[in-house]
């Protein structure tokens, strides 16, 4: 699955680990927000990396393994960030999510019959630094987003992104440079 190779979505190892993981997300999500130890703590035991203790996700937060997803310094998501990291997820320091922002990396195919047989594949989504992810905001798998970005609320990221632009839209285009 992580070096990008077709594989079984419903393999059982698989699906034990996701179950696992979901329990993990739900204790997460059921502390209060005053809890930010607690909510530290969780984030450290379930994200593959961390770049310091500056680091917030607001509740609801949701992902599929968590230790595909690495963070850098002061990195900080707001409500309903969702990840799902089938393979890795690198997000730069200084990054600020909005609300309602999703990240995927599974991909499905096109074809109804393949599609059918649960076998996908994943490609990584990289988010250099200093980028501002506007709400509503779906990145989609294999993208690059450079550093010094900013990604326009409701944007739907197809494609890479280079470094200090502002980029919008379905799908995000550079409507400039910063």
């Amino acid at each position: 699955m992580l070096s990008g190779e077709v594989y079984s979505a419903v393999d059982s190892e698989l699906l034990e680990e996701l179950g696992k993981v979901k329990d993990i997300i739900h204790s997460y999500n059921a502390l209060p927000p005053s809890a930010g130890n607690e909510r530290l703590k969780i984030l450290k035991f379930l994200l593959g990396h961390i770049g310091d203790d500056e680091i917030i996700i607001n509740q609801p937060f949701y992902c599929d393994y968590g230790k595909q997803i690495r963070v850098g310094k002061r990195f900080f998501a707001n409500f309903h960030f969702t990840v799902l990291d089938e393979a890795p997820v690198t997000i730069g320091d200084d990054c600020f999510i909005g609300p309602n922002v999703s990240i995927y990396t599974a991909c499905h195919s096109t074809d109804p019959v393949e599609r059918n047989s649960r076998r996908e594949w994943a490609e990584p989504v990289t988010i250099g630094n200093n980028v501002w992810i506007g709400g509503s905001v779906t990145i989609l798998p294999g993208v690059k987003i450079g550093s010094n970005v900013t990604i326009g609320a409701g944007s739907v990221v197809t494609r890479d992104i280079p470094d200090g632009v502002v980029a919008v839209g379905n799908p995000a285009k550079v409507l400039r440079k910063v």
